[in-house]
C-alpha cells in the first residue's frame, strides 16, 4: 500500500508541474510548432541539429552539448539558413529559457519549409530539471545556466541559477 501512495504522490506531483508549465506556454505560445520533450532528445542515436534562440551572454553561460546559437534579437534567417544542410527534412530542435523564444525561431524556419522542425518543451530550464548536462563555451560540463530574470527563474528547479 505505500509502494502504490508514494507513486500516487510522484505521479502527481509530476503532472501538476506539468500542468503549469502547459499553462504557461500556452499563455505565451501559439503551438504552431511541435514540442519535443527533453528525455526525447536525450535519446541515444538522436541526431537533431540544436539551435539556441537565446542570447549571447546566455549561450556563454551554458547550452545544450553541440547548440548552434542563432540568438532571438538578433536571429538572422539567412545566417541560419546557411549553417543548416540543404535537405530540408533534417530534424532541428530550436531551444531557448523555457520553449517560448523557440517557438518564434522554430516557426520561421518551417515558414521557409523546413519540414521537421521541433520546439524543446521547457528549453533548457526543463533540460536540466531532468539532469541533462550542459556545458559552457569550453565544452566543459556546468551546474550554472542562465535563468533569464528573476521571474522567470522558478521554472529551473536544479543547476545554478545565474543572471548576467
Amino acid at each position: 500500500m505505500k509502494k502504490i501512495v508514494i507513486l500516487f504522490l510522484v505521479v502527481s506531483a509530476t503532472t501538476f508541474g506539468q500542468t503549469k508549465l502547459d499553462k504557461l506556454l500556452d499563455k505565451w505560445n501559439t503551438r504552431n510548432v511541435p514540442y519535443m520533450s527533453v528525455e526525447t532528445l536525450a535519446m541515444p542515436k538522436n541526431d537533431a541539429i540544436l539551435l539556441d534562440a537565446r542570447e549571447e551572454e546566455e549561450f556563454n553561460i551554458s547550452h545544450l552539448e553541440k547548440a548552434i546559437r542563432v540568438g532571438y534579437n538578433d536571429f538572422k534567417l539567412n545566417e541560419t539558413m546557411a549553417k543548416l544542410p540543404k535537405d530540408k527534412s533534417t530534424k532541428i530542435v530550436v531551444y531557448c529559457s523555457l520553449g517560448i523564444r523557440s517557438e518564434t525561431v522554430a516557426h520561421k524556419l518551417i515558414e521557409e519549409g523546413y519540414t521537421n522542425v521541433y520546439n524543446l518543451y521547457g528549453g533548457i530550464f526543463e533540460w536540466k530539471n531532468a539532469n541533462f548536462k550542459v556545458v559552457d563555451t569550453l565544452g566543459k560540463s556546468t551546474e550554472k545556466v542562465h535563468a533569464f530574470n528573476k521571474n522567470w527563474s522558478k521554472w529551473l528547479k536544479k543547476g545554478e541559477k545565474v543572471y548576467e
